[in-house]
């Protein structure tokens, strides 16, 4: 398995070691402009999970809730929907293109299949708007 190290506090939060990364899935370089929206959106689709669609008991939901720990920095905020999302079984690549999409409603160059998939996703996901670089595992495997 490969580390990532990334020596950069989060700058829009008070930098404190429990918030510095690398996070679980991710290394970040920049700031979440809509973190916010980001996060107050993860929060109202909590009460929208169901546990029979996601195989399980209403105690295993619990214990995944909230998604986004409200003490934790932007990164640490994208990196637990991120994990979220992988861990729901969406793969690495698509849980990226979920959350930081390309700017597609007006791109006359996109193939139909890869707009669709953003225009799809754009109803379930809010996008997350600013960093500059993201870096993510990627596990083999597991």
């Amino acid at each position: 398995m490969v580390e990532l190290i990334h020596s950069r506090f989060s700058t829009n939060t008070f930098p404190s070691w429990d918030r510095a990364q690398p996070m679980q899935i991710l290394g970040h370089n920049g700031e979440m402009n809509t973190l916010r929206g980001n996060v107050n959106w993860m929060k109202a689709h909590e009460g929208l999970l169901k546990c029979k669609a996601l195989g399980l008991s209403k105690d295993e939901l619990k214990k995944l809730l909230p998604i986004v720990n409200a003490n934790s920095s932007d990164s640490g905020a994208f990196d637990g929907v991120l994990e979220f999302l992988v861990q729901s079984e969406k793969s690495l690549p698509k849980a990226v293109m979920m959350m930081i999409p390309e700017a597609w409603k007006n791109d006359k160059n996109m193939d139909s299949q890869r707009k669709a998939f953003y225009e799809y996703y754009s109803a379930l996901m809010e996008p997350w708007d600013g960093p500059a670089l993201i870096s993510c595992k990627y596990f083999v495997g597991l």
